[in-house]
């Protein structure tokens, strides 16, 4: 019963996330980052590289949402573009081609509502900014960074795009990321 719900949920987020619904996007990240992140450290045997491929994997997968078939397993699929991106780094590695992902078009991106806060975004806000400064030095430093330019620059996801270098998708998925581990860290330490 509950593994039926959980299915008619998870279908559920992914019409959504169609529809551009951030917290569809959200609740996809969470579910199967975990998923990717574990298939890509057994791969590559190297946490920041997994990180990487990982996050690039939902990126392509969000920027392709349309084109996933309900038929057809969301994780199976998610598993298939990040192995497709980690044989790809592969080739490029051998070419000795500078490794760097590149984007179709750029304002084809897909649609994660910008300035909709999110609970995580409540929840950070809601700290005094010494207590916040010492929760972020706890994150990567690539996670650092962009929530840096996001909420202290308060720049768009289209110019931390430029300032990183990134394609936007990638930045998306990072500041996700970001802020749901900031968000942990800060429920960990008020329940301490």
């Amino acid at each position: 019963m509950s593994l039926e719900k959980e299915l008619f949920t998870l279908s559920e987020h992914i019409k959504k996330a169609k529809e551009g619904k951030q917290a569809s996007f959200n609740y996809l990240l969470d579910t199967f980052w975990n998923d990717v992140f574990n298939f890509q450290l057994k791969r590559t045997q190297n946490e920041y590289e997994a990180e990487d491929i990982s996050i690039q994997s939902f990126s392509k997968a969000f920027d392709k949402i349309d084109t996933f078939k309900e038929e057809y397993n969301f994780k199976t699929w998610l598993i298939q573009i990040s192995k497709n991106i980690h044989i790809d780094l592969l080739r490029k590695k051998n070419a000795s081609i500078r490794s760097k992902t590149t984007t179709e078009v750029d304002d084809v991106v897909y649609k994660i509502i910008d300035d909709t806060p999110t609970p995580e975004d409540k929840l950070i806000t809601e700290q005094n900014l010494a207590q916040l400064l010492r929760y972020i030095k706890q994150l990567k430093p690539h996670y650092q960074e962009v929530i840096n330019l996001r909420y202290f620059q308060e720049l768009s996801y289209k110019e931390i795009s430029e300032v990183l270098d990134e394609p936007m998708n990638n930045v998306k998925v990072k500041l996700l990321r970001a802020r749901k581990l900031l968000a942990e860290i800060i429920t960990n330490k008020k329940e301490n």
